[in-house]
């Protein structure tokens, strides 16, 4: 089977890691220079689209932000999953809420902002604070706003103002601010046939707006039940095939979605470690029509992201049920170049193994984590 990833990344990396073992063969097409490229070597394959659709068995994404043509181009080969209206509601705040409405999900109220009159609208019907995010092209905390007082308004606004005359086919979305608990992530797949398993919660832990740590452990069964109906309500809704992820505020006890990703997802990196058939292996069993592996939880395990670091002490590789993860990248500062996965037999020796590589990291490259250590 032969699987073309739009995106040459690291999620496109993994995939064909765990393709491997499946006889799933991977090749990424990189949108911004309409080449194809070996997802691992990153050598150069070919170029050009309609030649890699034509010898690709199936076609999926590893991210959202793909200019309309190319997804129309993929949606008319007839082998795109989870097709073109999934990746567009990723990558558009505005088709995003619509699809949340239309799917009856719990969400922020929020207001589509396209020019001042939206702007004041959005402040006298959802009060201050208010959260803005692009519509495009935001992500890790970029293209983000906050207003948290009236005497921050004229300049918020001045800022939103310039950042939509730049470009024409943007807007922002105005969110009511969430006072939650923490933010929590539900990755699961849903096959060709309908058929729905998921992964469980993972708590998520940012810094300056990039995730930083996820962890899984045994969670509430209620919560959990709560995330599996609203994960089912949007994959129905879309008609979705592959994993899917989604983000939600936990507010005491209930679950908000925050925000929607149609792919394989940061936060589910512990899954390589964590479950018998990580999210890579799943994604490409659903969009090739295999049965879904299981997504129990094995043991707890967490993921630390390495931002903008090209190494660490190899002498982590010492503590047990540890896993490196490198993805090939040229370093720069606060690019996500790879990550740690750790697991468990316990949350607490899960606590106890995070504390002995935390010891070994440079704080100056991972300031966080000992404040999150303390929050396991």
């Amino acid at each position: 089977m032969k699987v073309l990833v739009l995106g040459a990344g690291q999620l496109a990396r993994m995939m064909a890691l765990a393709g491997a073992p499946l006889s799933i063969t991977i090749s990424a097409y990189d949108v911004n220079t309409d080449t194809l490229v070996h997802p691992l070597t990153q050598q150069q394959l070919g170029s050009g689209l309609a030649q890699a659709l034509e010898a690709a068995d199936v076609v999926t994404a590893e991210f959202e932000h793909i200019p309309l043509a190319i997804l129309e181009q993929c949606q008319a080969s007839g082998k795109f999953l989870p097709g073109a209206s999934a990746i567009r509601a990723g990558g558009d705040r505005r088709v995003e809420k619509a699809l949340l409405a239309s799917a009856g999900v719990a969400n922020a109220a929020y207001q589509v902002i396209n020019n001042q009159a939206d702007f004041e609208k959005a402040v006298s019907r959802l009060g201050l604070p208010l959260i803005f995010k692009s519509a495009l092209a935001g992500y890790d905390g970029k293209g983000q706003w906050r207003l948290k007082e009236a005497a921050q308004t004229a300049s918020v606004w001045q800022q939103m103002a310039d950042f939509l005359a730049a470009d024409s086919s943007q807007a922002i979305v105005a969110e009511q601010f969430i006072g939650f608990q923490r933010e929590v992530s539900l990755v699961g797949a849903r096959s060709r046939t309908g058929e729905v398993k998921v992964y469980p919660l993972t708590e998520n832990h940012h810094v300056n707006g990039v995730l930083s740590v996820s962890l899984a452990r045994p969670v509430d069964h209620a919560l959990q039940h709560q995330a599996e109906q609203m994960f089912a309500a949007v994959a129905e809704q879309l008609d979705y095939v592959g994993v899917l992820a989604i983000e939600f505020f936990d507010v005491a006890g209930q679950l908000l979605v925050n925000e929607i990703a149609p792919r394989v997802h940061n936060s589910g990196h512990w899954t390589q470690q964590g479950a018998d058939c990580c999210q890579f292996a799943n994604h490409l069993r659903a969009v090739c029509g295999l049965p879904l592996g299981s997504t129990a939880l094995v043991r707890p395990t967490l993921m630390v992201n390495i931002l903008g670091e090209d190494e660490v002490p190899n002498a982590i590789l010492n503590i047990p049920a540890l896993g490196l993860h490198w993805y090939g990248k040229t370093k720069r500062a606060g690019r996500k170049m790879g990550h740690i996965n750790l697991s468990a037999n316990s949350t607490a020796e899960l606590k106890a193994q995070f504390a002995k590589l935390i010891d070994q990291l440079p704080a100056s490259a991972f300031p966080e984590l000992e404040q999150m250590l303390h929050q396991l």
